[in-house]
């Protein structure tokens, strides 16, 4: 993106109305590569509009680096339940560094409401949906109050609830971008090599996909990537991507 159309795209926000729809944005995107679904998403709501919304996971470094080099003053919120790994905080500070990320906002749940709801904390052994519910989706609609439209690192080869998601979708009243929903695992794995990018310190454990301490195992080498999440449980989603973020 040349620098004038750098500037012009982060610094005018058109009013809501002037907002492409959805559906439109989808069937514009719906082949494009990640950095130019990320550059339109840009230069449809401008950058304080925007927000990506990143776990600093196993694959989450790819997503980063796209976004960094559209442009690295683009908002990140990265919500801090309470109950990440260590490894997990010091891989967020490696890459806001590493990358050169401006605008990182670490977002944790209310004292108030886990004093009221989770006084013992341990509200993930009987009610993981409540525990998501007052630690990811609630900070969530707090921290996107501001914004019109968010990025994630979804992608249909993860399946379940994935296996068809859109590159644009209407999540409430806000736009949802999915730059990587249709590149495969092999796209990921080049941009970790070609950017050198560091990985996640848990994943030389066979922990392939990491969330919560209480509600994340390490995964065998036969199973699916997710499959560590909330392992015995119908649970496969935190609830910020299946409920509507108001």
């Amino acid at each position: 993106m040349s620098t004038l159309a750098h500037r012009t795209a982060a610094e005018r926000t058109p009013p809501a109305d002037e907002f492409p729809s959805a559906e439109a944005l989808d069937r514009l995107l719906r082949d494009a590569a990640p950095q130019q679904i990320v550059a339109a998403a840009l230069r449809a709501v401008g950058r304080d509009r925007l927000a990506l919304v990143s776990s600093f996971g196993t694959e989450s470094a790819a997503l980063l680096k796209v976004v960094a080099d559209v442009d690295p003053a683009i908002p990140v919120i990265f919500l801090d339940t309470g109950w990440l790994f260590a490894e997990t905080l010091a891989y967020r500070d490696a890459l806001i560094a590493a990358l050169g990320l401006r605008d990182v906002r670490s977002i944790k749940p209310s004292d108030a409401t886990l004093d009221h709801a989770d006084p013992d904390r341990d509200l993930w052994f009987s009610d993981p949906d409540a525990c998501c519910r007052i630690r990811k989706v609630e900070p969530l609609a707090r921290a996107l109050a501001p914004f019109d439209a968010w990025i994630n690192g979804r992608k249909r080869f993860q399946g379940r609830a994935r296996a068809a998601i859109a590159v644009v979708e209407e999540d409430g009243i806000r736009l949802k971008f999915n730059p990587f929903a249709n590149i495969s695992r092999e796209h990921v794995a080049a941009i970790y090599a070609d950017a050198k990018l560091p990985p996640h310190p848990l994943t030389a454990s066979r922990y392939l996909s990491v969330g919560c301490m209480p509600c994340t195992s390490r995964t065998e080498l036969d199973e699916d990537a997710r499959a560590g999440r909330w392992r015995g449980r119908s649970k496969t989603e935190c609830g910020i991507h299946t409920m509507k973020i108001s």
